[in-house]
């Protein structure tokens, strides 16, 4: 071997060349994942990993006893659901690759891929909301929230039911997209299932009640940590969204500052109170938190605008993924 090639040869046997030789493999993954969103939405849900990730979790709860216990088993099936998804992942995509090909390893990558975020269910969910409002049928509006969130929709004014849907979208842009997306970018198809696991498992078991409050402590602690940059990160590309939208981003820069800690969860204060000064309404869930003390309440007009936020957000998060991946990839490129 020549002098001149040894440097090739180390690069060839170096771990960041074997990610940046992935990079473009994974943006063709990521652009057909996005394609299928907009073109399948989700996949039904009888087959769709995050409905069966649930299952499995609530069948392995089993029953509640003491606090250690529970703890300890909480810790354990986190673990457990965590582990199987990460290394079932990689067997699936690795047996794709070696035996089937690099076309086939592509398409199942964006068939994955595409079931751990939901750009398109969001406005599905959030449209009928909006729609039963303004024909004035406040009933059939609180059943389509109840869909979408947790707390209880019956006594819900237009208001609060317009409030909560917007909340879902901000949350929503975290949790179903942009937190999928940057462990991808980190970590590959592996890593947005992984999150996506930790976030089935703290929707599943992570209630904050008497049944759940101890077994699912560690879980909503991984969910916390699993969000707390992504959520951080949406709220600073909502502003950037907001500006490019035309209206003024000082308005939910303002907001952000003064009021994304008001509520309980260490991150959900930050989507939340930047998307309420972006379209500047106030949101409120009743006994828990509000947002935008000095803004309206908002009504069923307010929720297109939040639906396009997110999507300027979502368009913005990808930009800021992708940028750096090929600058690492054309770096160690040769």
């Amino acid at each position: 071997m020549r002098v001149s090639e040894i440097p090739a040869k180390l690069r060839q046997m170096s771990l960041i060349s074997n990610l940046t030789e992935d990079i473009p493999s994974h943006i063709l993954i990521l652009g057909l994942a996005l394609l299928l969103d907009l073109v399948a939405g989700e996949p039904p849900e009888r087959i769709h990993p995050t409905v069966l990730m649930g299952k499995v979790a609530e069948r392995l709860s089993g029953k509640v006893g003491s606090k250690f216990h529970s703890r300890v088993l909480g810790c354990l099936l986190a673990l457990a659901v965590l582990l199987a998804t990460i290394g079932s992942t990689l067997l699936i995509l690795e047996v794709a690759r070696t035996q089937l090909g690099q076309p086939v390893y592509v398409v199942l990558g964006a068939l994955i891929l595409k079931t751990s975020f939901a750009i398109k269910s969001m406005e599905l969910h959030a449209r009928p909301i909006g729609e039963a409002l303004e024909d004035g049928d406040i009933h059939r509006a609180r059943e389509a929230l109840s869909k979408i969130v947790r707390r209880k929709t019956e006594q819900l004014d237009e208001g609060l039911c317009a409030s909560a849907t917007i909340e879902s979208i901000a949350e929503g842009t975290v949790d179903g997209i942009v937190s999928p997306l940057f462990y991808f970018f980190l970590f590959g198809v592996p890593g947005a299932m992984a999150f996506r696991a930790i976030n089935t498992l703290d929707s599943t078991v992570g209630y904050k009640d008497s049944a759940y409050v101890q077994i699912g402590w560690f879980s909503a602690k991984l969910d916390t940590a699993a969000n707390y940059l992504p959520a951080r990160l949406t709220a600073t590309m909502m502003i950037l969204a907001t500006a490019i939208l035309g209206r003024d981003w000082r308005n939910p820069l303002s907001t952000l500052r003064r009021e994304h800690d008001r509520t309980t969860s260490l991150n959900a204060g930050w989507p939340m109170s930047a998307m309420a000064g972006s379209i500047e309404v106030q949101l409120r869930k009743l006994g828990s938190y509000q947002l935008g003390d000095q803004l309206r309440m908002p009504t069923a007009k307010d929720i297109p605008p939040a639906l396009k936020v997110m999507k300027f957000t979502t368009l913005l998060s990808l930009i800021a993924f992708i940028i750096p991946s090929l600058m690492i990839a054309c770096l160690f490129a040769g």
